[in-house]
C-alpha cells in the first residue's frame, strides 16, 4: 500500500492525498491551490495519475482548498463516487458553483481585457472548471452520517468523525484490509480550536496505524477567546463611534461568517455592544448560513440557544445579507457605521475586493482579518504590513488600520493539535503531518517527536511512501 502527497505538503492548500492498496486507487480530499498567480498552473496540472483510474474519493469538508478541483477530476475522466456529510454535501452544491462562477467571470473579464491590447499577447487561459461542469460533478455526491461505517470498495471500511473545524467537517477513519491484516488509516482533515463556538469539539480517535494531521497553526497559539473578544469590542467602538470609519471583514463564506454572526450577536445580547449595522455581502454566505441553520443538530448548545431566541429580539443585530451585484455596489457609498462582512476570505477573488479598494485607502477604517491567509494571497500582504497593495491592476494605497483577531481561527492551534493527538492510546506506526507551511510543518512533526515520542516525518510535495 502506498500514499502519494499531491498537495497540502509543506503548504496549507491543495489538500490531495491518493492512496494506492494494489487492488484500489482513491484520493482523500481533491482540494484546489490557493495564493499567487502560480498556483494556476499548478491547478491546471494538479496530478500525474489518470483521473478514469480513481475508483473513489473521500471529502473532508467543503472548503474550496479541499474539494475545489472535484469538477476537474470528474470533467477529466474520473466517473465513481465522492463520499462525505451530508452537511458537507449541502454546502458544496454552493461552494463549487461559486468556485466555477468566479472563474467563468473572470475569464470573461480578461478576455474584454485581451481585446483592447495588442493581438501578439497571450490568450487568457480558460477555467479550470465551468458552472455546468461543476453541476454535473454534484451527482457524483453521496452523503455518510458521522459515525456510520460504510464500505466504498471490498476490503475498505470508512468512517467520518466530527472534525469541529466548519459544519460538515470531518475526520477520516480508514480500515483496509490486505495480505490476512487490516491497517487503520487515519486523516484528521482540518482541526477546529476547542471551545469555540458554533461547531462541536473534534472527536477524539483512539487509534490508527498511519495517521495523516494538520498543521495550519503547529507553531503558535491562538489568543484566549476572552481577550480575542475584548480587542473586537475595541475595533468596533473605536472604529464605528470615535474614528467614523467602516469595518470591513474578509471572511470565508463557510465557517468564519456563522461564526462572526453569532459572536456579535452575543455581544449585542449581553449589552457589550450596542445594536450594529452588519451587512454580509455574499450570496455564497447567505447560503452557506441557511444550510448551517438547517443542520443544528451539529452545532452546539450555545449555538442552538442563541439560535432559539433570534427571532424574538431582532434588536440585537440590524441584519442584511446582500444578493444582487447592485446591493453590493451600493454598499461602497457607505462611508461610517457598517460592518461589511465578504468573501473570500484570503481576499483573492470575490466581492471582498471590491469594498477593500473603497476602504483601504481610509485611515478612518479598519481591515478585521480573522482566518488565515496563505503566503501570496493579498490578505497576506495586508497581514505582513505592505503599505500598498494592488487590486484589480491598480495600486491601492493601505491607510486602514490592519487587526488580526486569530483567537476565531476555525483551526486547531499548536495546544489544540497536541491535544487532540494526546487522545490517542498508542503512538501510530507512522506519522505524517501536512497543511502547514514548510517551516510550521516540519517544526510541528519535530515538536510531536519531542513530546510524544512518535515516528513522524513532514512529506514535501509528491512525496510516495510505502507503508
Amino acid at each position: 500500500m502506498k500514499i502519494a502527497f499531491l498537495g497540502a505538503a509543506q503548504e496549507v492548500t491543495g489538500s490531495c492525498f491518493l492512496v494506492d492498496t494494489g487492488a484500489v486507487r482513491f484520493l482523500v480530499d481533491c482540494g484546489m491551490f490557493q495564493g499567487g498567480r502560480e498556483t494556476r498552473a499548478r491547478n491546471l496540472d494538479a496530478w500525474d495519475f489518470d483521473p478514469g483510474e480513481i475508483d473513489f474519493v473521500l471529502l473532508t469538508h467543503a472548503h474550496i482548498d479541499h474539494s475545489g478541483l472535484l469538477p476537474r477530476l470528474c470533467a477529466l475522466g474520473f466517473s465513481g463516487p465522492v463520499y462525505a456529510t451530508p452537511a458537507t454535501v449541502d454546502l458544496l452544491g454552493v461552494m463549487l458553483l461559486d468556485s466555477a462562477f468566479i472563474q467563468e467571470s473572470e475569464w470573461a473579464r480578461a478576455q474584454r481585457k485581451a481585446r483592447g491590447r495588442s493581438p501578439r499577447g497571450a490568450p487568457p487561459v480558460p477555467p479550470l472548471y465551468t458552472v455546468a461542469q461543476a453541476q454535473e460533478s454534484l451527482e457524483r455526491l453521496q452523503g455518510v452520517r458521522y459515525d456510520e461505517e460504510i464500505s466504498p470498495h471490498p476490503g475498505i471500511r470508512c468512517r467520518f468523525r466530527d472534525a469541529g473545524h466548519i459544519l460538515g467537517s470531518a475526520i477520516v477513519e480508514l480500515w483496509v484490509d490486505g495480505g490476512g491484516t487490516t491497517r487503520k488509516l487515519v486523516f484528521s482533515g482540518d482541526l477546529g480550536q476547542p471551545g469555540r463556538p458554533v461547531v462541536r469539539d473534534p472527536a477524539r480517535i483512539e487509534s490508527a496505524d498511519i495517521l495523516v494531521v494538520e498543521s495550519t497553526y503547529g507553531n503558535r497559539l491562538h489568543r484566549p477567546l476572552a481577550e480575542t473578544i475584548d480587542e473586537l469590542v475595541f475595533v468596533i467602538e473605536d472604529t464605528l463611534r470615535r474614528r467614523q470609519g467602516n469595518i470591513i471583514v474578509p471572511a470565508f463564506a463557510v465557517g468564519r461568517t456563522q461564526e462572526l454572526l453569532y459572536v456579535l450577536a452575543d455581544l449585542c445580547r449581553r449589552g457589550r455592544l450596542p445594536r450594529l449595522r452588519v451587512f454580509v455581502d455574499s450570496p455564497m454566505a447567505f447560503k452557506a448560513t441557511e444550510i448551517t441553520w438547517k443542520h443544528t443538530e451539529f452545532l452546539d448548545a450555545d449555538t442552538r440557544a442563541l439560535l432559539a431566541l433570534r427571532d424574538e429580539h431582532p434588536e440585537w443585530l440590524d441584519l442584511h445579507f446582500t444578493h444582487s451585484v447592485e446591493d453590493s455596489m451600493a454598499l461602497n457609498r457607505l462611508k461610517a457605521g457598517a460592518i461589511i462582512v465578504s468573501a473570500s476570505g484570503m481576499c483573492d477573488a470575490g466581492r471582498i475586493k471590491h469594498h477593500l479598494r473603497h476602504n483601504l485607502g481610509r485611515q478612518e477604517c479598519a481591515i478585521v482579518i480573522i482566518g488565515f491567509q496563505a503566503a501570496g494571497t493579498l490578505g497576506r500582504r495586508l497581514v505582513d504590513g505592505d503599505k500598498h497593495v494592488r487590486i484589480f491592476g491598480e495600486e491601492v494605497a493601505v491607510r486602514a488600520s490592519i487587526h488580526t483577531i486569530g483567537g476565531l481561527s476555525a483551526h486547531a492551534d499548536q495546544d489544540g493539535l497536541l491535544g487532540w493527538l494526546g487522545g490517542f492510546d498508542a503512538a501510530p506506526a507512522r506519522t505524517f503531518v501536512v497543511h502547514g507551511e514548510a517551516a510550521t510543518a516540519r517544526g510541528f512533526a519535530d515538536l510531536v517527536a519531542d513530546r510524544l515520542g512518535w515516528n513522524v516525518e513532514a512529506p514535501a510535495h509528491g512525496t510516495q511512501v510505502d507503508l
